[in-house]
């Protein structure tokens, strides 16, 4: 038996069926595609209003209260807990190092003792006292028998558990620790407070840090961690403890549970434990190019300026920090090639004038004025690079003292005065004109808050002519270098 024949119009009706079926099919499986590609550029597309709900995605959708980070304000000194292990023994003595850069009125934080200690009228300048937790259910079997440094390793976690809001950074110091705090701001703007960060610096001794470690943030020249990693830190830190009771110190502790966490240091060069004895005129006068943040073992090392004690001459310093932190003991380096000196500039704290032409590359290393922390080891247990000792007397630089420090608002630059030390030069019998006519060095420099928003790179310094009314007098203009401006002698 014969089909019956189709009718035409049933056939074209059903093609046009199925060729709707097969566009709507395509433009559903196209919008889908869109939808993809587009929340690879940003999430929130096509999740909230989809013409087909069951396509739609389950991307995470922000808290009304959550800020993104790039909408954030800039980490400022609101944001930051410090934490300061001090011990009732050395506080009497001690609390003068903590008020030199402490702003009662600005910053947040505690001072952390073993046990309380009488407070004086003028102690309002100071942070507020807290009594460290009981830490005698710990183990402690090292055989230097510190166990402070059990309580001191615990101080993040106790301030953590203070409650306190709006809080980006913790930042852990000794009590003869100074920090420059507007610097500390800078380097802690450039990271993200949201992470998980540990940031510090190491010894400058290279025996120590074989002892203990070069992935350890040195405790005396500060530690900052970030809040969520203080968070976490808090939740084990304890348990972590137990783990090491041969541990010596609070840094190696804390250490390990970063290890244990599985976040590394990040080190920061202006982070200054100062593992040295003697003076830091070395160090300070051929400073890394980058923010000093700290200085530590102040009564171990000898006054950062001679023939004044300790606090004195960190007072001294403060007349450039106040002026300029930026750029506080940033060295530049430049000639005067009409009497054929070297000069070399730690803005804010010394110049140094050399007989004759000397590269960059030597004037950028740190003279030895210091002894290693084991003072049997020699410039080799350095964890860096140092200037040789100078074997010829013509080649004793001759250095000058920060006196005085001012800002100019005609000019809208900072003058820094530099007087001569007085001390014995050898005999020199080289044919060039004697610096010790020199009695005085004036730095004309333009205060730069941004220095370090920049690439890294030390500032350019330029010697003025001689003036005949000034004789004993040098002035040397430090600033940004100019295009295709270097340190070199043709």
């Amino acid at each position: 038996m014969k089909d019956k024949p189709k009718d035409p119009a049933e056939s074209l009706y059903s093609t046009w069926t199925s060729t709707k079926v097969l566009i709507c099919f395509l433009l559903l499986i196209s919008f889908s595609y869109i939808c993809y590609s587009l929340k690879l550029l940003h999430p929130y597309i096509c999740t909230q209003q989809s013409q087909f709900p069951h396509l739609q995605s389950h991307s995470f959708v922000p808290q009304p209260n959550t800020i993104p980070p790039s909408q954030e304000p800039k980490t400022n000194i609101s944001h930051i807990v410090f934490g300061i292990a001090a011990s009732a023994n050395l506080w009497p003595h001690r609390k003068n190092y903590i008020k030199l850069w402490w702003r009662p009125d600005q910053m947040r934080g505690h001072v952390w003792l073993d046990q309380p200690v009488k407070t004086e009228s003028n102690d309002t300048l100071l942070p507020p006292f807290k009594i460290s937790g009981d830490t005698t259910g710990f183990k402690y079997t090292n055989p230097k028998r510190r166990r402070s440094a059990i309580r001191i390793s615990r101080i993040v976690s106790e301030s953590f558990r203070l409650g306190m809001e709006n809080v980006r950074w913790f930042v852990l110091g000794d009590d003869d620790t100074v920090f420059v705090a507007e610097n500390l701001v800078r380097v802690l703007q450039k990271y993200d407070h949201n992470q998980f960060y540990y940031i510090g610096g190491t010894s400058e001794s290279h025996l120590q840090n074989i002892r203990f470690s070069y992935n350890m943030a040195y405790g005396g020249g500060g530690i900052a961690i970030s809040y969520p990693l203080a968070k976490t830190l808090e939740k084990m830190q304890d348990r972590c403890i137990q783990r090491y009771p041969d541990l010596y110190g609070s840094d190696d502790r804390l250490q390990a549970c970063m290890a244990e966490i599985g976040v590394p240091l990040t080190k920061e060069k202006g982070f200054h434990q100062f593992d040295v004895y003697g003076s830091l005129f070395g160090l300070l006068a051929a400073h890394p190019v980058a923010p000093l943040v700290s200085l530590h073992h102040l009564d171990v090392v000898e006054p950062i300026f001679p023939n004044m004690d300790r606090i004195h001459a960190l007072q001294r310093l403060e007349l450039s920090i106040k002026l300029d932190s930026a750029g506080l003991a940033q060295q530049s380096i430049c000639y005067d090639i009409n009497r054929s000196w070297t000069v070399s500039v730690s803005w804010g704290y010394a110049v140094q004038i050399f007989r004759g032409i000397s590269s960059a590359r030597e004037i950028e290393l740190p003279p030895r004025t210091f002894l290693n922390w084991y003072k049997k080891a020699d410039h080799t247990s350095y964890p860096f690079n140092t200037a040789p000792v100078s074997r010829h007397a013509c080649q004793e630089p001759f250095v000058y003292y920060l006196s005085n420090a001012i800002y100019n608002r005609s000019t809208n630059q900072t003058t820094t005065e530099y007087l001569r030390h007085q001390t014995r030069m050898p005999e020199c019998n080289w044919k060039l004109a004697n610096p010790s006519r020199i009695h005085k060095v004036l730095v004309l420099k333009s205060s730069d808050p941004h220095l370090w928003d920049k690439s890294p790179r030390r500032n350019c310094c330029r010697v003025s002519r001689p003036n005949r009314k000034k004789n004993g007098t040098m002035v040397i203009e430090v600033g940004e270098c100019h295009e295709d401006e270097v340190v070199e002698v043709s």
